[in-house]
């Protein structure tokens, strides 16, 4: 057990580190005077997530047998330091090779960054006190039953049989569906569409990148719970797909614009690490490099839809976290071979037939509508109490000022030599 604690332990880690990967991720794609707002925005999920699942949220996901919440138990975390806790739903065939403590600290890490990834959609235009109000909302209404149906195996999508080793559903179609959600209450940005907003450094996006594509071999091949084949080959099944992945997005970019660009690159990684999540542990061979080539081509051409139909996705969140996860979700149905995971199932191209696909669906729809549903109804009441969006002045000053009282660039009081005076 020692071993396999120490791998959870530091794929914990690992997940945790993304989160501030993230923010720089999207913190170099806005413009200037935003990017503090949307870096403290991340690190924020940081802290109140992590006080939350203490008080409540992780004995939601994980407490009790029910089929659809969790209990009370857990509650301020009593009981789960004792070495002979364990979690009620994790038994037999998938009884836990960790103590629940280190459990309870890797999932933790899941809910740190799922709402963080709602993040990019809002960019530009939401509250910061808003942001706080939906943030601890969604966690208690939002992630924690979604995780108890997913992962947890009392859960009813568990128990009907879909599959997601991750966090496809969980994770990504969670935070898409409701960054859709937020979004269509929160309105456009000024000046979108026809006002340029180019990224204001791409090099701390590349950066990002980097980081998420580092701490998702925790997020992946730590979902094992276990040092052992089955994590080797999630790590393994990670770096292909986002490789992939980044090929297919650069591929249809170019026979689209005439250029391959260091933001598609960036973009189709993270596609293909979106796609291969819930597919990790449950395929092999080639099917990671397929999944992820796939999510590139897709999640490219996904984006486009935001021009076509009218919402301001602002970092394209919905183009790649919530079609990410719904191809990598329903692949799962296509791909999944027993071979790599006795405990799994085979898809439709492995002899498994139509089942899979189905369950895989249920999940997917299961998720987006009450994720969508409750989040929407979230940003109508807070948009009518203390008010979602900044007023068009604070947005044009920008959020770092107006919600922050900083500004994360001094350029303007240096000289021409960097002196001032």
């Amino acid at each position: 057990m020692e071993g396999n604690t120490a791998w959870v332990l530091a794929s914990a880690a690992l997940v945790l580190f993304m989160t501030p990967g993230l923010a720089f991720f999207y913190g170099g794609m806005v413009r200037s005077k935003n990017v503090l707002g949307m870096l403290m925005q991340n690190f924020f999920c940081m802290g109140l997530v992590s006080v939350a699942w203490a008080l409540v949220v992780f004995s939601l996901a994980f407490g009790g047998e029910g089929r659809y919440i969790g209990d009370f138990a857990f509650v301020g975390l009593k009981t789960l330091g004792n070495v002979k806790t364990v979690i009620p739903s994790y038994k037999g065939d998938f009884a836990l090779a960790v103590p629940a403590v280190a459990f309870c600290a890797f999932q933790l890490m899941f809910a740190i960054i799922t709402p963080a990834l709602i993040t990019g959609a809002i960019a530009d235009r939401m509250k910061f006190r808003a942001w706080v109000v939906f943030l601890g909302a969604w966690l208690v209404l939002v992630y924690a039953p979604v995780a108890h149906w997913v992962f947890a195996p009392a859960g009813w999508l568990f128990h009907l049989g879909a599959l997601d080793f991750a966090g496809g559903t969980v994770v990504h179609i969670n935070a898409g569906i409701a960054a859709l959600a937020v979004i269509l209450v929160l309105g456009k940005r000024r000046g979108w569409p026809n006002e340029t907003m180019p990224p204001h450094s791409l090099p701390f996006t590349l950066l990002g990148t980097g980081i998420l594509w580092f701490g998702w071999f925790g997020f992946n091949a730590g979902s094992a719970l276990a040092a052992n084949g089955l994590a080797a080959q999630a790590f393994l099944n990670t770096n292909n797909a986002a490789a992939a992945a980044m090929l297919g997005w650069l591929v249809v970019e170019r026979l689209k614009g005439g250029h391959a660009t260091t933001l598609g690159a960036a973009s189709g990684a993270v596609a293909g690490l979106v796609a291969i999540t819930p597919c990790a542990g449950y395929v092999g061979g080639l099917s990671p490099i397929l999944i992820g080539f796939a999510a590139g081509a897709v999640c490219f051409l996904a984006i486009q839809l935001k021009f076509r139909l009218g919402y301001d996705d602002a970092l394209d969140v919905i183009g790649v976290h919530l079609v990410g996860g719904i191809l990598g979700s329903l692949m799962v149905g296509l791909f999944a071979d027993r071979a790599v995971n006795p405990l799994g199932g085979d898809g439709l191209l492995f002899g498994g037939g139509l089942e899979l696909l189905g369950y895989q669906a249920v999940a997917v729809l299961a998720t987006v509508v009450w994720s969508g549903g409750i989040s929407f109804v979230l940003a109508k009441v807070i948009s009518g109490t203390i008010g979602l969006r900044c007023t068009d002045e604070e947005e044009a000053v920008g959020l770092d000022l107006t919600q922050h009282a900083e500004t994360a660039y001094s350029f303007g009081e240096l000289g021409s030599m960097g002196r001032t005076g």
